[in-house]
């Protein structure tokens, strides 16, 4: 096994040298010339701009005063257009939206490459907001102030050059920002260092300096909550992933330290403080959610009310206020359950919300918590598109949208297995597809096991086209690593017990070939990210259960991934490979460091992006570099934009989709005959 210091591929970690963009360049146009020439790539790219520009799908909104608003991508504004309209227009078919911010416009005008990155409105009369644009996709982004009433930027305003910022709104005239102020203002991460109130008129680099975290720490923050009543400062100070200290900002800036576990999410909503420790605490299990009166838990009363406590096949979800009431989601055995709480005299009462079908996904995507008790619920599955309800708690709900269906679904079925793996756990896994009495045929499993991220149930329409439409079964693997059981199912494949998200995964691959849902010859297997890593660490380690392997924006060299980009914020997660307690496990699955020319790997696809500054493109290209250097089969495709997410705008998103499942194609065999879609050789 190579070590860091004898690496001789360290030189395309130089994101914009000269010979490493040369390098990508011609793995480029292998990738390209290879796949796009194949008679089915067209097709897949044109289905896959139906899907992305299809003005028919649901625009979904955030409430700000009276308006809905929303950002829109299509076929004629590829950039979008930041817009807003009134709910009785939203209600209609065809709303008349009132556009706010025309990014392909400003994109022309100077000259640059912008994707839309958000915007933060000040509250209440929501006139003005800090508006956050990215250069070409990248996480660091340029913010400038943004005059709603007038549709322009405001000269003089508020303005902050490319970087990580953190910024919020205060009031009109200050916000709270941490920034790329040169030498010492960064973490080792990459992440602003301090938390400074920054007064309109006066320079940035002056702003008053009100916390300041550890150069090792991940980053430090500060937010203002406006609520009538309840206006409060804080600040937090991440020391990594998973640990995090939250203070009160009192008089004269003095901090008040909440005194919750540092590996707990806690935050004030009016009058209480919503804590959901990650390991058990008072008496409660990890992963309940605990309400306290804010004021009486600083002057040390602990005694809590459960909101809601797991158990061994449920866990908490998420959850949203309306003004007088929470909204519980839930799973169990990764099925979505909807509750109602409300906070009365004797304690808090329940009752459901809306009845969600088995083996579906139902989400709050919106409230206006200050004023009222509306919500919008969507509620969607694998084969059944989304359908919006907006609705008020006690007064029922109605259909406003209802996304539009892609592919067939005729013959198709929803079914959940689980499978065991090498310690016994059952993990649980959905299969998409037809029934398998028809015997074993193509087959594309997809992971994550990460950063406690629940894979839910979700209509996903460029799969149903390119996958499901021509025969292929997809399956999703709620590996642990992931959240779908709560902060244990997560905490099972921290650090040192990464491999048993490892485990899991190679156990669902069993399970499916087992049960004659496929062969390992047909099983292509598909992650991004952390689930890149997973690509990564199945490809070595099992490389005999798939026939093909696609790794997006991967993490693969796992002895520097702290030394690149955002990595060192990681280590949380992973382990620190200059820790000594650590660096075997890591050595012992790192993708990069465990290739070996003298074994066979089914066929591998890297695509990584030039401008990801979260999980650094060298990743990719060393391990397609060492590949190719010991006579495996790869291919390489890095989109020069996009940053983390791979893609700018739905061109480059439909691209990289048809280079996905032309590989597929190629490799797994989908379809029964020749037609368009099927790159048979």
């Amino acid at each position: 096994m190579r070590g860091v210091t004898d690496d001789p591929f360290l030189w395309l970690e130089d994101v914009e040298g000269e010979a490493a963009l040369a390098w990508v360049a011609e793995r480029n146009a292998e990738t390209v010339g290879l796949l796009t020439g194949d008679p089915g790539f067209a097709g897949l790219r044109e289905q896959a701009r139906q899907v992305l520009d299809d003005t028919a799908r649901i625009p979904y909104t955030v409430r700000r005063g009276p308006y809905l608003y929303n950002f829109w991508r299509d076929a004629d504004r590829p950039k979008g257009v930041w817009r807003r309209t009134t709910l009785e227009q939203y209600q209609k078919d065809e709303p008349d939206w009132d556009v706010l911010l025309d990014v392909d416009a400003l994109a022309r005008a100077e000259g640059d490459e912008w994707v839309w990155a958000g915007a933060q409105v000040l509250y209440p009369e929501y006139r003005r907001a800090l508006v956050r644009l990215s250069p070409d996709g990248s996480d660091a982004v340029v913010v400038r102030e943004f005059d709603l009433a007038t549709r322009a930027f405001v000269e003089d305003g508020f303005q902050v050059p490319e970087a990580k910022t953190r910024i919020g709104w205060i009031d009109e005239d200050h916000v709270w920002i941490g920034a790329d102020l040169g030498p010492g203002s960064l973490t080792t991460s990459g992440y602003p260092r301090t938390v400074r109130r920054w007064r309109r008129g006066t320079p940035l680099a002056e702003a008053e300096v009100v916390f300041e975290a550890a150069a090792d720490d991940v980053a430090a923050g500060g937010w203002h909550d406006p609520t009538p009543g309840f206006e409060r400062d804080f600040v937090t100070r991440s020391r990594d992933f998973w640990h995090n200290e939250l203070f009160l900002l009192g008089a004269d800036d003095t901090l008040v330290k909440i005194d919750v576990p540092d590996d707990a999410t806690a935050y004030a909503h009016r009058q209480w403080l919503i804590v959901i420790p990650r390991s058990p605490w008072l008496g409660h299990p990890a992963g309940s959610l605990l309400a306290f009166g804010f004021d009486a838990f600083l002057a040390g009363d602990r005694e809590g009310q459960v909101l809601f406590a797991p158990d061994e096949r449920t866990a908490l979800a998420g959850h949203a206020w309306t003004r007088h009431h929470l909204v519980l989601e839930t799973l169990r055995d990764v099925s979505t359950r909807i509750e109602v709480l409300t906070p009365g005299p004797d304690g808090w009462t329940r009752e459901p919300l809306a009845d969600v079908p088995p083996l579906a996904s139902a989400a709050i995507i919106d409230t206006d918590p200050d004023v009222s008790d509306e919500y919008f619920l969507d509620v969607d599955s694998y084969l059944q598109p989304s359908t919006l309800v907006r609705g008020e708690i006690h007064a029922g709900g109605e259909t406003v949208k209802q996304a539009p269906a892609h592919f067939d679904t005729d013959g198709l079925s929803v079914r959940q297995h689980f499978a065991t793996s090498p310690d016994g756990t059952q993990v649980p896994y959905f299969v998409v597809g037809p029934d398998p009495a028809h015997g074993p045929g193509p087959a594309l499993l997809y992971g994550y096991g990460g950063f406690e991220y629940s894979l839910t149930a979700g209509y996903n329409a460029l799969i149903g086209r390119a996958w499901l439409a021509h025969g292929g079964t997809y399956v999703v693997a709620n590996i642990r690593g992931g959240g779908e059981y709560g902060p244990a199912w997560h905490r099972a494949a921290l650090g040192a017990g990464r491999h048993r998200a490892f485990d899991d995964f190679a156990a669902v691959a069993r399970d499916l070939t087992a049960r004659g849902i496929t062969t390992a010859d047909r099983l292509g297997i598909l992650g991004g990210s952390n689930g890149g890593l997973l690509m990564g660490a199945m490809l070595t380690r099992h490389p005999e259960l798939f026939g093909a392997v696609v790794a997006e924006v991967p993490l693969l060299d796992m002895l520097r991934f702290h030394r690149l980009l955002a990595g060192a914020s990681w280590t949380g997660e992973y382990g620190d490979p200059d820790n000594d307690a650590d660096r075997p496990h890591l050595a012992a699955y790192s993708p990069y460091h465990n290739l070996d020319p003298d074994r066979s790997y089914p066929p591998l696809l890297l695509l990584t992006s030039t401008k990801d500054d979260r999980v650094h493109p060298g990743h990719a290209r060393k391990t397609a570099a060492r590949m190719r250097e010991m006579g495996h089969q790869v291919l390489f495709y890095e989109n020069t934009g996009g940053g983390h997410a791979g893609a700018s705008d739905h061109e480059e998103a439909a691209f990289n989709h048809a280079l996905v499942h032309t590989f597929l194609r190629r490799h797994l065999r989908p379809g029964g005959g020749v037609d368009e879609g099927d790159t048979r050789r």
